[in-house]
């Protein structure tokens, strides 16, 4: 499977909230960074904080806008992030990723947002 193919079924998976499949994409010592938001280290935390994040959603699409393999290890993505969260609020935002693969897992991940507009979202 190519770091394209694996990127995508990592979205697929935070996609559908399988938090099993999810954890299984990333390395033990994984870096998840969620810009600008403190990094966090480790499969487990990751995944803890992406419950907290995206748990409340109902219904999670990211939909992915560009895709490009760098050929050494990195997928950079250009996706539009959308949530409907519980009681119908719609939140919708820009995305550009970057996943860092090291045997066939993600050892490295960023997310580049906005947090002023999702907190505007929100609070809306």
């Amino acid at each position: 499977m190519s770091n394209l193919d694996l990127a995508r079924a990592f979205i697929a998976a935070c996609e559908r909230k399988d938090w099993q499949a999810v954890h299984a994409s990333f390395t033990d010592d994984v870096v998840y960074h969620n810009i600008p938001m403190p990094a966090v280290k480790g499969a487990d935390v990751a995944v803890k904080v992406l419950q907290q994040f995206m748990g409340a959603a109902e219904q999670i699409e990211w939909e992915v806008l560009s895709i490009a393999d760098d050929g050494v290890g990195k997928v950079l993505n250009e996706r539009v992030d959308r949530f409907t969260m519980s009681g119908g609020k719609h939140i919708s935002l820009p995305v550009c990723g970057v996943f860092e693969f090291r045997n066939a897992k993600i050892s490295a991940w960023r997310d580049y947002f906005d947090l002023a507009d999702f907190q505007r979202q929100m609070a809306d």
